[in-house]
């Protein structure tokens, strides 16, 4: 990734989005925070942790750490979210570093959708999608990057487990509502899932590019779902692509990058605030907050820089996106102690929690829960 400057064009184009959901759903309440399943030090143990240990390999293309870190992510969904659909895209190109060499590139993919858009078809829900890429740097030789982005992807394996039952809940919840109204009044069931995406090909193997992470994209926008579809294709699906790199250090300054989706860094912000009013994080606090701008006014944006990473191909192509990445990047930056010696565990654990708190609220959990009573 790389600092780029924001085209003047762009400013304008985001800007005219629309702010999706902005006050679709109701905030978490007191109680429900409180209920939120808590992440556990074992799972983020450096050399023997189940979700965050076998991550921390080198992980370069078409090497046997790339195989490995594949198969610890696609085996923790199959073994302990079945439930998820799981997909492969799969890719080869060649690099500066290995001239004529193919290289292969797989980004997995994982969604949790209500089970009436299952049952449509193709194209019918819109995916709140998270993002992570699970490659690490060709050199320098045993780069581990455990911010880079180990961490992230453990976060939201831990993510996907802590909602899923929620949102079971949730669908059943709604499916008993519409057959109590038999007809008698508009539906309210929700068109919305969770995508997780874990991204191959991020990091450069001489130097970071805009095309960079972009053969997902580009296949996304040329598949055509039927005519009769609510969306017409998946890059169209996305309501809103979170992106976490560069997270487990200490004290994280994440700026707010783009007008558009300002409102839901707002929303993830007060989550962070009121988790850590509750005491339901654990990090060591900081003289800001993980989130800090969350005053920041819409004026603001014009002109910015942002950061070249896995969003810029699924941006150019409309898709909203909340880029949590901190600025500055942390000291441990693309030098060999990127490890798991240098992660802050209190830190990861907390940002699993603010992302499982935001999940929760983007899918609107809270009317159907017994904790509906705001304390």
């Amino acid at each position: 990734m790389r600092p780029t400057p924001f085209p003047a064009f762009l400013l304008s184009l985001l800007a005219s989005f629309a702010s999706p959901g902005a006050d679709a759903y109701t905030p978490l309440s007191t109680s429900l925070l409180k209920s939120l399943p808590q992440p556990k030090t074992s799972d983020y143990d450096i050399t023997s942790g189940s979700l965050l240990a076998p991550l921390l390999i080198p992980r370069v293309p078409g090497t046997e750490g790339q195989l490995r870190a594949q198969s610890h992510l696609a085996d923790f969904f199959r073994t302990h979210l079945p439930q998820w659909e799981l997909l492969w895209q799969n890719s080869t190109s060649t690099t500066p570093a290995t001239g004529s060499t193919q290289v292969p590139f797989a980004n997995l993919i994982l969604r949790r959708e209500p089970p009436w858009t299952k049952r449509r078809g193709p194209g019918e829900a819109g995916y709140l999608t998270l993002v992570a890429h699970y490659d690490s740097k060709r050199e320098p030789e045993g780069f581990v990057g455990a911010t880079d982005s180990a961490a992230p992807c453990a976060v939201l394996m831990d993510v996907a487990r802590a909602v899923e039952g929620y949102l079971v809940r949730k669908w059943k919840h709604e499916e008993e509502e519409e057959e109590k109204k038999a007809g008698k009044g508009p539906g309210r069931l929700s068109w919305q899932g969770v995508q997780i995406l874990f991204l191959d090909g991020e990091e450069a193997f001489v130097s970071w590019t805009d095309t960079d992470s972009l053969s997902l994209a580009e296949e996304w926008e040329s598949t055509t779902y039927p005519a009769m579809s609510t969306f017409k294709n998946p890059l169209q699906q996305i309501s809103l692509f979170v992106l976490l790199d560069l997270l487990g250090a200490k004290h994280p300054q994440i700026p707010s990058y783009f007008q558009n989706t300002h409102w839901a860094y707002q929303r993830m912000s007060v989550l962070e605030g009121r988790l850590r009013e509750l005491g339901l994080l654990e990090s060591e606090k900081g003289p800001k907050p993980f989130l800090p701008e969350g005053g920041k006014l819409a004026t603001s944006f014009n002109g910015r820089s942002f950061v070249g990473d896995d969003h810029v191909p699924f941006m150019m192509r409309g898709a909203p996106v909340l880029h949590l990445i901190p600025a500055p990047f942390p000291d441990v930056w693309h030098t060999m102690e990127d490890d798991g010696e240098h992660l802050d565990i209190a830190t990861v654990k907390d940002w699993a929690r603010i992302v499982t708190a935001f999940t929760l609220e983007w899918m609107d959990v809270q009317n159907s829960e017994p904790m509906g009573d705001g304390a």
